[in-house]
């Protein structure tokens, strides 16, 4: 066995390209593909050009040179082939100011640095313009005659007035003495706009890659290289520990587990428990503190090592097709070797391996992930809350699944979870609190029915007959939704349950204006949704995906259109329980619940009159789903209107005054309202003023 006790240095400047180093080298070089491509063939677009070098600038400035240079190639290669030569150059021209600029940013230099690699960069450049020339000569020589004309027609123009005469003749010589030295003009004419395009970049583009400074670039799964053979079972934790660079408190402390072939074991613990830090301890990061051992290396990612099926499923979704996922990544002889239609059978998807990734349902998403992680045969799965984003039916199925892996495997199966019913098949529980294991977690009680201290008003969202299809009149052709009836009243909360692939998603997208149906209306007092953006907001199922600023204040105000610290922002937070201190907290810092909160809180200074609430409670362990669920009873008896797309039927009927059942697209039944809380409103006030008022402190 062999003993892991120390956190890892500093990522090495040496070896391959690391996992976050080729992730994020794909998606910025895209970016920049992208903005090249678009100002160079679209009219009037050109501007974009000069954003382009921002997505290099921040790769250069984060990682290493291999990530720029292997991105640059990349992205010139598909460049060219999209959009031709003159694109592609400007793909390079791009990542040589980006590189120069990010780069001295990462080392810590200044200006003179700046000028001399900008100096190197720009007589570089012109060698190559000259070289291109040299060898293209018919395109030279084009070109020339081209300069020739245009300087002998300009002469003959200005010979019609005397005065300037002399003027033209001029033209004419000085165009001849350019041609005549040709290589001299045209290389120092590109060396000097690279030097002074690098100085410039310098003062603006270094004051953007400042601003997007805070950004997160660590990969938290990075481990030291590991030379021994690939083998992650059993592993024992020591006494281990955690704390991560920069923090002030361990997140996790003294931890004693093991982990065999052939066992399920569940770790239950509530947000912020360290749940998550233990599964990157289990896939291969050293501890800070105590020891590790297994008999070889972790091997995460690669055959026979280590799989990760983490929280959000879309993310890990990289192929187009199923099949194509379920073996994107391998290597071409291994992935002539795998199984794909057994894979998906057994992780019941049978017969879906011509079907677009992007249709899947969230919980076929999550058995996509799960057949593409058996396709490198691990020894040891890590599910880390692959349960907590799909409908209950999902989350027993899914739970069967890994529970019947190690059986027929030679495998084991982790899964982390904050539901305790997801724990009842394992063969041991391990359970988690601040950082330490426990006997037992805290018993937390469902929300109680929160009864309603103001009636309802009059009608004021209409569905009449909606019908949606995706990719209309395509081959990939799918209706989401088929005939939707649905009124919504002023100030009324409103649960839409369904499992996953119903089309809960689709209707609050509706709902929220952001989709105009294929047939049929949804109207907010007597007018298209969509003409009337902003008057229904919609509160993403994933609320880390809306908030774009640094800080809570900052991102908040934006929303509002308020100065950062103004009274409005706090009252914004006093509205959602929120300290107001938490004005300055960095967005990275806030926890599930923290998050939704803060979104909801940008939404009320919107003052909208109606909010839809995509599954608000996904991912939040009792406690977090108890306080959502008292936060949108405040917002409800302010008057605000609420529509809540959940699978959480039990927790949200505590808030909302009617349920209506989606399947498949259609409208199964709707539970009747409370009929009290359902007399007409004989208040004129709208909804927003409501909301306005609890901003304010007063009653609504």
């Amino acid at each position: 066995m062999h003993e892991l006790t120390t956190a890892p240095p500093g990522a090495p400047d040496h070896g391959p390209l690391r996992p976050i180093e080729l992730a994020t080298g794909a998606v910025l070089g895209g970016v920049t593909v992208g903005l090249v491509t678009v100002g160079a063939v679209v009219p009037f677009a050109a501007a974009l050009q000069l954003v382009a070098a921002v997505p290099m600038g921040m790769l250069a400035q984060r990682y290493r040179l291999r990530a720029v240079l292997s991105t640059t190639v990349a992205a010139t290669l598909v460049t060219f082939v999209a959009a031709g030569m003159m694109p592609a150059l400007g793909i390079l021209g791009t990542a040589t100011i980006g590189g120069i600029i990010g780069g001295v940013k990462r080392r810590g230099g200044g200006f003179f640095s700046v000028f001399g690699l900008a100096l190197l960069g720009g007589l570089a450049w012109g060698l190559l313009s000259v070289g291109l020339l040299l060898v293209f000569t018919q395109s030279r020589l084009l070109f020339f005659r081209a300069m020739r004309g245009t300087a002998e027609g300009t002469e003959k123009t200005l010979e019609k007035v005397p005065a300037l005469a002399p003027a033209g003749r001029a033209v004419v010589d000085i165009t001849e003495t350019v041609l005549r030295y040709w290589w001299l003009y045209i290389g120092a004419t590109v060396a000097l706009g690279v030097l002074v395009s690098a100085l410039v970049s310098w003062v603006i583009l270094g004051s953007v890659l400042d601003r997007l400074a805070w950004l997160p670039s660590r990969d938290r799964l990075a481990a030291p290289d590991d030379d021994r053979p690939i083998e992650p079972l059993p592993v024992t934790l020591h006494g281990a520990g955690f704390r991560y660079p920069g923090a002030e408190a361990d997140a996790l402390t003294g931890i004693d587990l093991s982990v065999r072939v052939g066992e399920f074991v569940a770790v239950v613990g509530h947000n912020g428990s360290g749940k998550s830090t233990l599964t990157r301890l289990l896939a291969g990061l050293p501890p800070t503190a105590g020891a590790i051992s297994r008999p070889g290396s972790a091997g995460l990612g690669h055959l026979g090592g280590t799989a990760l099926v983490l929280q959000r499923p879309e993310s890990q979704t990289l192929g187009v097709l199923v099949a194509d996922d379920v073996v994107w990544g391998l290597p071409q002889e291994l992935a002539g070797q795998v199984d794909v239609e057994g894979l998906l059978a057994e992780v019941g998807l049978a017969g879906l391996g011509g079907k677009e990734t992007a249709a899947l349902s969230g919980g076929q998403q999550q058995r996509l992930a799960v057949a593409a992680a058996l396709a490198r045969r691990p020894a040891l799965l890590i599910a880390d809350e692959a349960t907590s984003m799909i409908d209950p039916e999902g989350r027993r199925e899914l739970v069967a699944l890994l529970a019947d892996l190690p059986r027929r495997h030679p495998m084991a199966v982790v899964l982390v979870t904050h539901h305790e019913a997801d724990a009842a098949a394992a063969d041991r529980v391990v359970h988690l609190a601040d950082g330490r294991a426990v006997q037992r977690l805290p018993v937390w009680h469902r929300p109680a029915r929160e009864d309603r201290r103001s009636p309802m008003g009059q009608p004021l969202l209409q569905l009449r007959d909606v019908h949606y299809t995706y990719n209309r009149r395509t081959p990939w052709e799918a209706t989401a939704l088929h005939g939707i009836d649905l009124s919504v009243r002023r100030g009324e909360a409103l649960l839409v349950v369904g499992g996953n692939g119903s089309g809960k998603s689709t209707l609050a997208w509706i709902l929220a204006g952001l989709l105009t149906p294929t047939t049929g209306s949804c109207e907010l007092s007597g007018k298209p949704v969509s003409t009337q953006i902003g008057r229904v907001q919609l509160a993403f199922q994933h609320s880390r995906l809306q908030l774009q600023k640094e800080t809570v204040g900052e991102e908040i105000a934006d929303w509002g259109g308020r100065a950062k610290g103004s009274g409005a922002t706090g009252r914004a937070l006093d509205a959602v329980s929120l300290d107001r201190y938490t004005i300055t907290h960095s967005i990275e810092r806030l926890s599930g619940g923290q998050a939704k909160r803060v979104v909801l809180a940008a939404i009320a200074t919107c003052r909208p009159e109606v909010v839809v609430l995509d599954e608000p409670l996904a991912g939040l362990d009792p406690g977090g789903r108890a306080d959502i669920v008292e936060l949108l009873a405040q917002l409800r008896d302010s008057g605000l209107t609420l529509i809540v797309i959940s699978h959480d039927v039990a927790d949200m009927a505590a808030v909302c005054d009617r349920t209506v059942h989606l399947a498949a697209g259609r409208i199964l039944e709707a539970d009747p309202a409370n009929v009290a809380a359902a007399q007409p409103d004989t208040s004129r006030e709208r909804p927003a003023d409501a909301v306005w008022r609890l901003e304010q402190g007063g009653q609504a």
